[in-house]
């Protein structure tokens, strides 16, 4: 519940960015001289590239958290199985092992949303949060095409 508030504080305030640099950009506009409109156009692309960024990882966000639910209801989510420290981060050797194991579990049966979904877990267990992005968008990606979810 956390991160979904600091989320939405988050979007918020970028969200008020682009307002504030689209009002900036239409000033700029608005006094008329080729150099002025030039920066005001180029001021209103960064709010509109911004919010593109916004949506699309918002997207990303929503249909990882739908794969999530849907796993959790099959039961298959993984398991909290990392050894911590006593201040409470995850252990390396502990996660590189739990990774190792996902990793081998995706290469078994590598068209199956839910091993790339708990290999996206592993991977930022262990981590490496580029990785874990892309793991997650092939498993959504999977989980679009795959056809228990064309019949829905």
């Amino acid at each position: 519940m956390r991160a979904k508030i600091m989320y939405f504080v988050m979007a918020t305030a970028l969200v008020g960015f682009f307002v504030l640099a689209g009002g900036r950009g239409v000033a700029l506009i608005g006094i008329g001289t080729p150099l002025t409109v030039t920066f005001g156009i180029a001021v209103l692309v960064l709010p509109v590239i911004g919010a593109w960024f916004l949506w699309q990882n918002t997207r990303f966000v929503q249909r990882a958290n739908r794969l999530a639910a849907e796993l959790d209801a099959e039961g298959g989510l993984p398991v909290d199985e990392l050894v911590r420290t006593a201040s409470g981060r995850v252990d390396r050797a502990s996660a590189d092992a739990v990774f190792a194991a996902r990793r081998a579990e995706t290469e078994d049966t590598p068209g199956d949303w839910r091993c790339w979904f708990r290999l996206a877990v592993a991977y930022r267990d262990a981590g490496d949060t580029p990785r874990a992005r892309e793991a997650m968008r092939h498993a959504i990606t999977l989980h679009g095409a795959s056809p228990a979810t064309a019949a829905e």
